[in-house]
């Protein structure tokens, strides 16, 4: 995978929605931090517009990202928010001027669009982060603290207990992933992710837990589980259930889903959607090893 280079101050970075609409008021405080680290904050022309739940029509949103892809001065663009939009925009997107000059993507939830249409089109690594939308204070916090340390190029390690579903085992290779709502959308289209011989990082947030089960025995059934180096699950948070209990829990139903393979599995990894949403760069090779602890180390 093609590596962005990494930022330093005085460097530009932009900010987009190509999803969801946003407010100025929200992502104040994210355009203060990132001033503070020395970083100079291009607003999209229309990342405040409004199209019914969108942050624009899907022409203004393609526009500014677009723009933002095709300006060699930006050296990100960071995502402000999620939601759903991207998918309605990834075709027409050219990455012809970002081919020739990679920047760091960021984003996380609906980004994940573009996580795995460029490291499946392009081969250039992304960042899975935080974005400005929940940066809603201008005091740091872990997952600011990680994503600001990504994208200036130290080096990010993570150490934490082992919960109780984790298998053992140790593994190296690609990190790829993000939404699971995501990924399972994307099935067989041209933005499809590739999961053989990588590691694979799943979240989701306020799904059915049927929806879970759903979307797990679909990558199962299209081999998406069976090659895998690792597998890593984020935050499942605000799962919903029916009248009648589907009986699991989404871990408990990932982890029936990857019984019969044997690499490492970790469970509640604090990326997602929770406020400790740790960096991760995707695309890039990694050491997972899962014992008492689990120790994620990126290469």
């Amino acid at each position: 995978m093609v590596q962005p280079p990494y930022l330093k101050k005085g460097d530009k970075i932009g900010i987009v929605s190509p999803a969801r609409s946003i407010t100025f008021e929200e992502i104040h405080p994210s355009i203060r931090i990132f001033q503070r680290h020395g970083l100079e904050v291009v607003l999209g022309t229309y990342v405040f517009s409004r199209y019914n739940q969108f942050a624009g029509t899907d022409e203004q949103r393609l526009r500014d990202f677009q723009q933002m892809l095709d300006d060699p001065s930006i050296r990100a663009i960071v995502c402000a928010r999620g939601g759903y939009g991207t998918v309605r925009i990834i075709d027409k997107l050219d990455f012809t001027r970002f081919l020739e000059k990679p920047k760091w993507i960021v984003g996380y939830s609906d980004a994940t669009v573009l996580h795995s249409h460029i490291h499946r089109q392009l081969g250039v690594e992304t960042m899975h982060a935080t974005m400005p939308v929940h940066m809603v204070s201008e005091t740091h916090n872990d997952a600011v603290e990680t994503m600001l340390n990504a994208l200036f190029g130290f080096r990010i390690s993570y150490l934490f207990k082992r919960t109780t579903l984790s298998r053992e085992g140790s593994a190296e290779g690609l990190m790829v992933g993000g939404n699971l709502s995501i990924l399972y959308s994307l099935t067989g289209s041209a933005s499809d992710i590739d999961t053989k011989g990588k590691i694979l990082f799943l979240e989701d947030v306020d799904e059915y837990l049927y929806h879970i089960d759903r979307m797990m025995m679909n990558l199962k059934r299209t081999g998406k589980l069976e090659k895998l180096k690792g597998l890593i699950i984020g935050s499942m948070s605000r799962m919903n259930d029916n009248t009648i209990p589907y009986g699991k829990t989404a871990n408990e139903i990932i982890f029936e889903a990857v019984q019969d393979y044997k690499y490492p599995v970790c469970f509640d990894f604090p990326a997602g959607h929770l406020n400790n949403n740790m960096a991760l760069i995707l695309g890039r090779k990694v050491k997972l090893a899962i014992d008492t602890e689990i120790k994620l180390i990126f290469y």
